[in-house]
């Protein structure tokens, strides 16, 4: 009965356990912006305190960016399985601040008509909730029972939103510390909000920003158009030629690397009736905009894609400024499946640009984080133990399937520490992360709590 006790323990500390998340949503840890350090470290700091209070020998580690958090609890004993959980207690800026509907860093619920209640805030989904319905099962089993099933180690980063620079210098400088069986991330999605799942493949990410260079000074359109190069259009070429019109990728070598998806997989993905229409009609859009002859859910977990995050350049205030820029600039996000290698496509679109410069312009690169695409046997064993936990929890199959989004921690832990992920989370498409209003499903954090509790469990038996 240990398990249904720490289960009863959960569900009786719900409010609790809520409060103790919106303690840390109000925290405006962004990484990305130098003006909220403090803040950071305000929410590491804070992250070590409770993880201290349950149990965790527990430190902020200082980087030469944001700290990480390390917290060790081994009252499971010495011959214990050990394993590693991370997530990440940074967040992305909340802008535009005008699109929100409540402040997003004072967290709130909001009841539906139907009964069921969301968690409004920035980080109540990515990676605040997620994280700490993992730290809420330790919290219950510690409560419970006074220990941890098998042996955790806690590693909680707080420069995951900004491209994780000091990630890969702290794991290696500390391997011998994080190293364990097996990693556990909880930076993924269900199926549905009735339906968990476990992924065993996520697209890697190559990041990349270019600014085109012009004249030496912004330059009057009345006086200057004409003769003087504008680099948002040299810019805009650029952009063009990166995609043919069947929404192919037209750098060399590109697609090197990337495997035709088995119509066995495919004949799997079809059995989880995905509607395409409804998955796009929830975004305001109707029509598939990849390439041609790819299924939406091939484009999203199995197909590489080049994408604009944003264009900037010349006057972009209220009202109209005659102007000619002297720089224009782009954000672009490649994601990588297989065995792409996102250096390769960092060095064939700069080749791109370069080839592309008229006379009088130039380059300048800034490198946003390179990861390469993970996949993960359905057949491992901690796959195969946490499926058992999820199925008991929700009463459901529990599918295996593959994410559009890109977790770089996840290479690195197999490329520096020999490790593979278990990624299981309880996010939903709908969830809006990174966009305003940004929500986490009241249930999803609750029974996400639950599932935890199970999974260790499950990870302290051997596989049957």
């Amino acid at each position: 009965m240990t398990l249904e006790t720490v289960l009863d323990t959960l569900d009786k500390d719900r409010d609790g356990a809520l409060e103790r998340l919106f303690t840390l949503l109000r925290i405006p840890s962004i990484s990305t912006d130098p003006a909220y350090k403090a803040e950071c470290r305000k929410a590491a700091e804070h992250m070590v305190a409770d993880l201290s209070s349950i149990g965790f020998d527990a430190t902020v580690r200082d980087t030469p960016g944001h700290p990480m958090v390390v917290g060790h609890n081994d009252s499971a004993g010495a011959d214990a399985p050990h394993f590693l959980f991370y997530g990440h207690y940074d967040v992305q800026p909340p802008d535009p601040l005008d699109l929100w509907d409540t402040p997003p860093f004072e967290p709130r619920i909001v009841e539906r008509p139907d009964g069921t209640a969301m968690i409004s805030a920035r980080g109540a989904q990515d990676d605040k909730g997620q994280l700490m319905t993992f730290v809420e099962a330790c919290r219950a089993w510690m409560g419970a029972t006074g220990a941890l099933p098998v042996r955790m180690t806690v590693f909680l980063e707080g420069e995951e939103e900004s491209g994780s620079p000091s990630l890969p210098g702290f794991l290696s400088g500390n391997a011998d510390e994080l190293k364990a069986e097996a990693a556990l991330v909880c930076d993924t999605s269900m199926w549905d909000r009735d339906t968990p799942a476990i992924c065993t493949g996520l697209r890697g990410l190559m990041g990349e920003e270019i600014t085109i260079h012009a004249a030496d000074k912004d330059l009057h359109s009345g006086l200057f158009g004409g003769p003087a190069i504008n680099p948002i259009r040299v810019l805009s070429a650029i952009l063009a030629s990166l995609h043919d019109d069947d929404g192919r990728v037209t750098l060399p070598g590109f697609y090197d690397g990337v495997q035709e998806t088995s119509d066995a997989v495919k004949a799997q993905w079809a059995a989880l009736s995905f509607n395409p229409a409804e998955f796009l009609g929830g975004a305001g859009l109707s029509q598939p905009a990849g390439e041609a002859d790819r299924s939406v859910m091939e484009q999203l977990w199995a197909r590489p894609t080049c994408e604009f995050n944003g264009v900037t350049g010349g006057y972009t205030g209220e009202g109209f400024k005659t102007v000619l820029p002297a720089e224009a600039s782009v954000k672009i996000s490649c994601r990588l499946v297989g065995d792409q290698d996102p250096h390769a496509i960092r060095a064939a679109l700069r080749e791109r640009v370069e080839a592309m410069l008229p006379t009088d312009c130039r380059a300048s690169y800034i490198e946003h984080g390179s990861s390469g695409g993970i996949s993960l046997s359905p057949n491992n064993p901690s796959v195969q133990r946490a499926k058992t936990a999820l199925v008991d929890e929700w009463g459901v199959d529990v599918p295996t399937i593959g994410m559009g989004g890109s977790i770089p921690v996840v290479g690195q832990f197999k490329d520096l520490l020999g490790m593979d992920c278990l990624l299981v989370g309880f996010g939903l498409d709908d969830d809006r992360i990174h966009s305003p209003n940004e929500k986490y499903e009241l249930s999803s954090f609750q029974r996400g709590a639950r599932s935890w509790a199970r999974i260790l469990d499950a990870l302290s038996r051997p596989v049957v």
